[in-house]
């Protein structure tokens, strides 16, 4: 599928974005004319919505973060993919560039998941552009690369700069603060993990002291009596793929409740439910976003407006 240039009379090429992210970064950097598919999660800019559909999960998505847990473990103990990849459009549409990425085999669709896909079909000439996430340094990296797969890579280096901008801008802010709360950041609930990634990252810049995970690594699986020990200021709820309605709703489970209930950050009213699909748990654009809201829960006083958090007591 090729496009023409209304601008340099460059050819243009169909893209398909296997990963949500990538799906922002490529819209970020002017490419939604190109974009001929996307993955089950892709879901902004709200006019993706409506492409072709290359992958599905095989657990259902809609299920307790318990259930989810349970089944994506018995799938990885059996050397399977958690996703599908929907090869018969993947050949209808046939992509000069599919984005796809290897960083986690449980969050998306991977990248054996796109090679063993390509194998079994005919498209000789579909290059592949995997993202690999793990600090705030590859998220912009990956802008760039991204960029120089599609061709804009001046366009990626303006991104680039965009962002780079906002999180210092952020940083700049938070170094106003008097002290530094410490902050527990988590990205599932059943069982408990506390984010890594760049996460911890995003808690230094807004002003905060990491507790339990402080490095990149991407998640450590921890116990209620790990976070009460570790006694945290605040505590951000933000679990990988649910939106914050989504993560209310779970929190009405009273086995998940209770535990959060009794801790201090909680009883102080600094406990927080965030929108972990829409902004944290997404690498890309929006990270900046991220940055931005989760020092209006650090520092209010700072930053007395915020959007994409609401503070959850019971």
């Amino acid at each position: 599928m090729v496009y023409r240039s209304d601008m340099s009379g460059a050819e243009r090429y169909g893209v398909v974005s296997l990963i949500a992210s990538a799906t922002e970064i490529l819209c970020a950097l002017g490419l939604r004319e190109r974009l001929v598919g996307v993955s089950h999660e892709c879901d902004f800019p709200e006019d993706v919505r409506g492409l072709p559909v290359l992958s599905e999960p095989k657990v259902d998505p809609r299920a307790p973060s318990g259930a989810i847990d349970k089944a994506v473990r018995e799938i990885v103990r059996d050397g399977l993919s958690v996703y599908r990849v929907r090869v018969e459009e993947l050949e209808r549409l046939r992509p000069d560039l599919v984005v796809t990425q290897d960083q986690c085999e449980v969050c998306a669709v991977s990248l054996k998941d796109v090679e063993e896909a390509l194998r079994s079909l005919t498209l000789k000439r579909t290059r592949v552009c995997s993202l690999r996430p793990r600090n705030l340094q590859d998220i912009g990296a990956d802008f760039v690369r991204v960029g120089e797969a599609a061709g804009v890579s001046r366009a990626a280096r303006r991104l680039l700069e965009s962002f780079q901008q906002r999180l210092d801008s952020v940083k700049q802010k938070a170094h106003r603060a008097a002290r530094r709360p410490t902050v527990i950041c988590l990205e599932w609930l059943d069982p408990v993990m506390a984010a890594g990634g760049w996460i911890p990252e995003l808690v230094e810049m807004a002003g905060g002291t990491p507790l339990l995970v402080d490095s990149t690594r991407s998640f450590a699986t921890v116990t209620w009596h790990d976070i009460g020990s570790a006694d945290p200021d605040i505590i951000v709820l933000m679990p990988c793929g649910f939106t914050l309605r989504r993560t209310q709703k779970e929190l009405q489970n009273e086995l998940l409740a209770a535990p959060l209930r009794e801790l201090r950050a909680t009883r102080a009213g600094r406990c927080f439910v965030a929108d972990g699909n829409a902004y944290f748990n997404r690498p890309g654009p929006r990270i900046a976003d991220s940055a931005e809201i989760l020092a209006s829960l650090v520092h209010p006083d700072l930053w007395p407006h915020h959007t994409g958090a609401a503070r959850w007591s019971r």
